[in-house]
């Protein structure tokens, strides 16, 4: 009682139920120099990407910044005149006559 058991360990499952392997797995893989053509041209397109990307992203976080600022100035009460009518002297279309 005063024994304690090591955790049972898991069998391997039968060799029929296991996946069976390709011939490409099962051979090493070899360098092929024509891919590194491909790798490379994939390589530079992700580079250029990510630089488009990080432009975006700075010219979307001046923007906010901008909109951010203009919302936290003080607002200021625009004054409207007392008299509209008093601001707004138009001349007349025809002059008086004098008699």
């Amino acid at each position: 009682m005063g024994e304690a058991e090591p955790p049972p360990h898991l069998p391997l499952p039968p060799p029929e139920q296991q996946q069976p392997t390709t011939t490409a797995e099962a051979r090493p893989l070899r360098f092929d120099p024509s891919r590194m053509v491909g790798i490379i041209k994939r390589k530079a397109l992700i580079k250029d990407l990510a630089t488009v990307y990080h432009a975006e992203c700075l010219k979307y976080c001046r923007e906010l910044l901008e909109l951010q600022r203009k919302w936290e100035e003080p607002y200021t009460e625009i004054k409207m005149p007392d008299d509209p009518r008093k601001e707004i002297m138009r001349q007349p279309k025809r002059p008086k006559k004098t008699s």
